[in-house]
């Protein structure tokens, strides 16, 4: 019974099991057929949109490639900024990016409705264009699906004008449209190319003002873009080009002018003269402001045209350059004893053009360094007043030459200037009285002025490309006392033009060293000021006093009176007083007979407001030590360039000079003042005294000078071993000495 009752229960138990088992059973079959149902559905969707697309590439694929290509071709471009102009100080446009069109085929729109555009199209491309109409139209034909086909670049307003009024005219002339861009334009040619530079088709700067103000140059480009609505109409969204700004240089465009003409002046006199090749190897010309710092003028030759960068033309007469692997594993740059002519020009691979065109490009008033010479023999003695090691009233005594180091260090002659006071060792030139200053100062203290002067070191001009010169001058601890008797009159260390002028124009205006700049300010489309960039003073080289007594010295180098040995004469401008210092220097390597030559100089002497610097490197001639070569550049630019920027002349013109003025026909030539101001005349009265006190005080004459002269050469001759000496200079005609008078 017991056990009855035990079973009756899992029967029960069993039986709810099994119906629960059923129901599961008949859910999971009904979930796996809508499970089929649904993929079955995705698989018929997907097989549906594979037809509908099968079709649409079969029946109307070029109808939506066209829908396509309209939006990329013609809906979604990029709008060209236009890059920012370059002006001189008076507003002349020195280079602006001017407008222009790229002709585009369309083949595709072309070849639409059976083709009934080609050949009116292409006959209206013929009357207009200077083009070979069979190739276009055999690239038409051929190239059905091709939209985008260049087929002139960089045409005008005008070079497209007569063919857009004949399609406006002809609606069957279909699928010619221009594309936009603006190419860089210098509307005067080669005038300031260094200090300009370039851009290339790529808005990037090469050079001069054009790579350092690349980014305010430049502007932002806009965009267009485009796409079809529900309807098919085209909708646009345009976002405007930003253009670039516009770069007010401190270039007057009349000053640039007068120093390139007497550049190419100098050029062709000299050209082909004793050798084959070019005036000289480089020349260059910087004009500034001495009391702001302000470039109104730097120019070099050879020189390029601007809007031709690449002809080779322009490498005529230069020494071919060429690429070398150094000692110590560095490429560099330089030159053969080649010149460059048409035989020569079409030996030359496209890298050797690039690098020869490459050196061209370059600014040698900031990129060539050389031994500047006795340009330097101002500088040291400031440094010597400073130090206190030396005073006005020094005098030093030359004989010829001086014992140093083992080596005897020539003065310009090898008879000495005698008796020299400081204001004469500047005004002859004496290296033996500069190097007798350099051994009162010690190299710790040359060295320490050389720096404050910035011999060594970038002046930061803002061109592009200006060189380092710290290993080519020597420090403290390496300048031995060869060494520092020659770095007193300019030789044994290397600068550039920029350097020596910016030091110089401190010397002379109270000692204060301005950094040397090419632009004014910057402004942007709607002629508001971006920026302003004023004349920067960073230090006080030297006191006021020395810098007067420097200036007064370089007054006498070339206004000296009744004084045969000044070196200066030559670069004084008709009806101006000025002052300044001739500079020669041998190149390497020593005894090649090739020298550079230069003159420095400030006018008016005693107010200076401008300072010029004319450098001559290896003037084409048998004898290219002659500062002559230098001056006569000088007297010519400032000549023009004084009158112009309305600097009153201080002297009175002679008959002769009147005549060469009228000459030239220039304006305010007639700006002599008769009578200086009360100020002025006792200043020119003091000098003249001290004048004639140095005079008395230092009256030896040297010996060269009672040398007899030839009546057949002109020359001095020493009685004593016949050698020919010049009779105003005392200069050995045969034979120079290591170290040089200018």
């Amino acid at each position: 019974m017991r056990e009855r009752n035990n079973a009756a229960p899992r029967s029960k138990d069993a039986g709810r099991a099994a119906k629960q088992g059923k129901r599961k059973n008949k859910v999971r079959s009904i979930i796996r057929k809508k499970l089929v149902v649904f993929y079955l559905g995705i698989l018929l969707a997907f097989a549906g949109l594979m037809l509908r697309l099968i079709y649409i590439a079969n029946e109307e694929g070029t109808d939506y490639q066209k829908k396509v290509y309209a939006q990329q071709k013609y809906d979604s471009s990029t709008i060209p900024y236009r890059r920012g102009a370059i002006v001189d100080a008076n507003g002349s446009v020195l280079a602006v990016s001017e407008k222009v069109y790229n002709l585009i085929i369309d083949a595709k729109v072309m070849r639409d409705k059976d083709n009934i555009y080609v050949e009116p199209t292409l006959a209206a491309l013929d009357q207009y264009f200077d083009l070979d109409i069979n190739v276009i139209r055999e690239y038409v034909m051929s190239h059905g699906e091709s939209s985008w086909y260049v087929a002139l670049r960089k045409l005008t307003y005008e070079d497209k004008l007569g063919f857009e009024l004949a399609r406006e005219e002809n609606s069957n002339i279909k699928g010619v449209w221009f594309e936009e861009e603006y190419k860089r334009v210098y509307p005067n040619g080669s005038l300031a190319a260094d200090v300009i530079g370039f851009a290339n088709a790529d808005n990037q700067g090469s050079y001069g003002l054009e790579e350092y103000y690349n980014d305010s140059l430049n502007g932002i480009a806009g965009r267009s873009y485009g796409y079809l609505s529900e309807d098919e109409t085209l909708q646009r969204t345009i976002k405007a080009a930003v253009d670039g700004n516009t770069v007010h240089s401190t270039i007057d465009i009349t000053v640039q002018g007068i120093i390139e003409k007497y550049l190419r002046q100098f050029q062709e006199q000299y050209k082909d003269n004793y050798r084959v090749g070019n005036g000289a190897e480089n020349i260059g010309c910087i004009v500034m402001e001495v009391d702001t710092g302000r470039v109104l003028g730097m120019a070099s030759y050879p020189t390029y045209n601007l809007n031709d960068v690449r002809n080779t033309q322009s490498l005529i007469g230069s020494p071919l350059v060429e690429e070398i692997v150094n000692a110590a594993g560095y490429t560099e740059v330089r030159k053969t004893n080649t010149v460059i002519d048409e035989a020569v020009l079409s030996t030359l691979t496209d890298k050797q053009i690039y690098t020869n065109l490459n050196y061209l490009w370059k600014n040698y008033c900031i990129t060539g360094t050389y031994e500047p010479g006795s340009t330097i023999k101002p500088f040291t003695a400031a440094a010597a007043l400073e130090q206190g090691v030396i005073n006005n009233n020094t005098v030093f005594t030359c004989n010829g030459h001086l014992e140093i180091g083992g080596h005897k260090i020539h003065c310009h002659n090898t008879y000495g200037d005698g008796e020299v006071s400081v204001k004469n060792a500047i005004a002859w030139s004496c290296n033996v009285a500069l190097m007798k200053m350099g051994q009162a100062l010690g190299a710790e203290e040359f060295s320490a002025y050389q720096e404050l002067f910035n011999f060594g070191l970038k002046t930061n001009i803002d061109l592009a490309g200006e060189a380092r010169t710290d290993t080519l001058v020597y420090p403290a601890e390496e300048m031995k006392s060869a060494d520092l008797a020659t770095n007193t009159f300019g030789q044994n260390f290397n600068t550039t033009m920029i350097q020596v002028l910016s030091g110089y124009c401190a010397l002379v205006n109270g000692g204060y060293y301005y950094e040397p700049h090419m632009v004014d300010k910057i402004t942007n489309g709607d002629g508001a000021t971006v920026k302003n960039i004023e004349p920067r003073l960073l230090k006080q080289i030297v006191s006021g006093e020395t810098s007067d007594l420097i200036r007064s010295y370089c007054n006498a180098v070339v206004m000296k009176k009744n004084d045969t040995r000044i070196t200066g004469r030559t670069a004084r401008p008709a009806g101006y007083a000025i002052g300044g210092k001739t500079g020669t220097a041998q190149t390497l390597p020593r005894g090649n007979d090739e020298y550079v030559v230069s003159f420095i100089g400030h006018a008016p002497a005693d107010n200076p407001e401008i300072a010029i610097y004319v450098v001559v490197d290896r003037a084409n001639a048998k004898k290219q030590d002659d500062a002559k070569f230098a001056t006569g550049i000088v007297r010519n630019v400032l000549t023009e360039v004084l009158p112009y920027l309305n600097i009153y002349m201080t002297e009175e013109l002679s008959e002769k000079e009147l005549q060469e003025l009228a000459a030239l026909n220039l304006a305010n030539t007639n700006q002599y003042v008769s009578k200086p101001e009360d100020e002025n005349l006792e200043q020119l009265e003091t000098e003249e005294k001290d004048d004639t006190d140095e005079e008395a005080a230092v009256n030896t004459v040297p010996i060269w000078m009672t040398f007899p002269i030839d009546p057949e050469t002109g020359y001095r001759v020493d009685p004593n071993t016949g050698a020919k000496i010049d009779a105003d200079t005392g200069d050995p005609i045969e034979g120079r000495q290591d170290a040089l008078r200018e």
